[in-house]
């Protein structure tokens, strides 16, 4: 809330004074003055709400209905510092754009509760800068620094929700003693003042509001779990420029092969960037051994022939839906007798998976149905002691499969983590419900337990699939997956 107010960017009535190196710098009165005139009325008029806007409604309108008489507030927010004086590129909290549609930083949405049991919905954000006391053009924050924003009019044009200046939203919830509960952890500020306001509690009731914050985390995420028409249709954005980005990898395999890793992670980030707002997610782009690492992001490894290249990517809409993808390929262009056996059985297991998404079905039974194929071929291979039910009921196959088979995807790549057990983890699948299947295998370079031929070798096939009323459809089909399509798609689209 208070990048209003950075060094060199004061409140209404005091001059802004630019800074450099951390020092003031001193302004001209002329200067100052001749700033303040000679600008064009730029504000945008008759706007029409965005796509979004008639489904964040009614978003906000359910979680307000589970929450009656409680004052909500959600925050999007603040710039992290990176170093010293630059920040991370922003993301907005997830639950904010989930009910806002907003994506800008210092935001806040309030629910305030009405007498009828309904509530009011106001969204504070960071209004135009100010063009009288120079706050636009000599705080490092101001317009002429980072760009236009959106006045407090056209944003509630847009969003169809009322705002307010946000630098008044600390006076507004310090105004009543209402019940609030807060999305905590993104607004520091925020988490303040609520405590503020909770202050005057004994020690049970302040245990109890930490409850009611944790309560409304846990029903945003439960909320989030079906996704809406517009929704899905954002995510299957999402998937598409994953796959185009895929196809600009492979095509972009011989340059990676004289360079490295980084080469396949720059590759999928333009694509990223130019179809979207970012990666979902840290790239990973892991050849050879790096594959067996779960989380390789280092990716700074050699690209060779004769190595299995694992990608797993996904490009982020400008909405923030991310797609989550991953395909293992082989460098040269076809798989070694070896490579094409290890990578058949994490298919067969991965066809099985997807097999067992449909609505009703139990969320974990893709997971059990994968595991099961893959501890039959471990079992086959010799590399663990059948029967199978006592592989799999003491988990030994997790040696070389290592996690779970999928999770749900969102607006988070692991989205909705927070949601009760009993309608995720433990609940059934749902017509709406977006999910991953991703088995893999993968054989450490130190592990003596396998033969030596097949230490190293990492392989994952992961894709998109959406529940729907009578099955699942694999939003990521445009992708290869089988063996022989993998390396047909090698064959098309890599220069020789």
């Amino acid at each position: 809330m208070s990048d209003q107010q950075r060094p060199g960017a004061e409140q209404d009535g005091f001059v802004f004074t630019p800074r450099k190196n951390g020092q003031a710098q001193s302004v001209s009165d002329e200067l100052a003055a001749w700033m303040r005139t000679g600008w064009a009325d730029t504000e945008r008029r008759d706007l029409e709400p965005v796509a979004q806007a008639e489904h964040t409604a009614r978003r906000r309108a359910a979680i307000g209905a589970a929450f009656p008489g409680d004052r909500l507030v959600v925050p999007a927010g603040q710039l992290l510092t990176r170093s010293n004086d630059t920040e991370y590129p922003f993301r907005a909290a997830t639950d904010y754009a989930y009910l806002t549609g907003d994506t800008s930083d210092g935001g806040c949405l309030v629910l305030t509760p009405r007498a009828d049991g309904g509530h009011d919905a106001v969204l504070y954000l960071k209004p135009r800068s100010n063009r009288d006391n120079g706050e636009f053009w000599l705080g490092g924050y101001g317009e002429l620094w980072t760009g236009r924003r959106n006045s407090l009019g056209e944003a509630a044009d847009l969003l169809g929700v009322a705002t307010a200046d946000v630098r008044t939203l600390p006076d507004a919830l310090r105004a009543d003693t209402v019940t609030t509960r807060i999305v905590r952890g993104h607004d520091v500020e925020l988490d303040a003042i609520v405590d503020e306001l909770r202050a005057d509690a004994d020690d049970e009731a302040r245990a109890k509001s930490a409850e009611l914050d944790e309560e409304l985390g846990v029903t945003l995420a439960d909320h989030r779990l079906v996704k809406d028409e517009w929704e899905i249709a954002q995510l299957q954005l999402a998937v598409d420029a994953t796959v185009r980005g895929f196809n600009d990898v492979v095509t972009a395999l011989p340059q990676a092969k004289d360079t490295s890793e980084r080469f396949v992670e720059g590759t999928f980030f333009l694509r990223a960037r130019v179809e979207g707002n970012d990666v979902g997610y840290g790239t990973i782009a892991a050849s050879g051994a790096n594959a067996t690492t779960l989380h390789w992001t280092r990716n700074d490894g050699p690209v060779r022939d004769g190595d299995l290249l694992l990608l797993d990517a996904g490009v982020e809409t400008t909405t923030l839906y991310t797609a989550d993808v991953t395909r293992t390929m082989p460098v040269s262009g076809a798989f070694t007798d070896l490579q094409r056996t290890v990578y058949d059985l994490v298919y067969a297991a991965q066809e099985a998976g997807i097999a067992a998404v449909a609505p009703g079905r139990p969320f974990t039974d893709f997971h059990h149905a994968a595991q099961r194929v893959l501890a039959e071929g471990l079992i086959e291979w010799g590399l663990l002691e059948g029967p199978v039910d006592r592989v799999l009921e003491q988990g030994l196959q997790r040696r070389y499969t290592l996690h779970g088979t999928g999770h749900m995807l969102g607006l988070d790549v692991h989205d909705c983590a927070i949601s009760r057990q009993e309608v995720h983890l433990y609940g059934e699948l749902k017509p709406g419900m977006v999910l991953t299947v991703e088995p893999g295998l993968y054989f450490q370079p130190d592990d003596l337990t396998v033969p030596e031929e097949y230490r190293g070798i990492g392989v994952r096939i992961e894709d998109d699939v959406l529940v729907t009323e009578d099955g699942c459809r694999v939003m990521s089909a445009g992708l290869p997956r089988t063996s022989a399509d993998v390396e047909a798609w090698l064959a098309e689209r890599m220069p020789r």
